[in-house]
């Protein structure tokens, strides 16, 4: 599995937008569609919410890719 790191700009960032902007998908109707059909999981559970706060620490897997979500600077 590849992993991804991603760091936060604020303290947290939905999880649709999260999936656009580690470039897991081309947009965040894609993105949406993916959490709908229950392909991604937030910390090992599946997460149906399409605007899920992720907030730094915890880690999204979708398309065999995890993303490890980091403080903002």
């Amino acid at each position: 599995m590849e992993t991804r790191q991603f760091q936060l700009r604020s303290d947290h960032v939905r999880l649709c937008d999260l999936l656009k902007l580690a470039g897991i998908v081309g947009s965040g109707g894609e993105g949406k569609h993916l959490v709908a059909e229950g392909a991604v999981t937030v910390d090992g559970h599946a997460e149906s919410r399409k605007t899920a706060k992720i907030r730094a620490g915890q880690r999204v897997e979708c398309r065999g890719v995890r993303i490890d979500v980091l403080a903002p600077a």
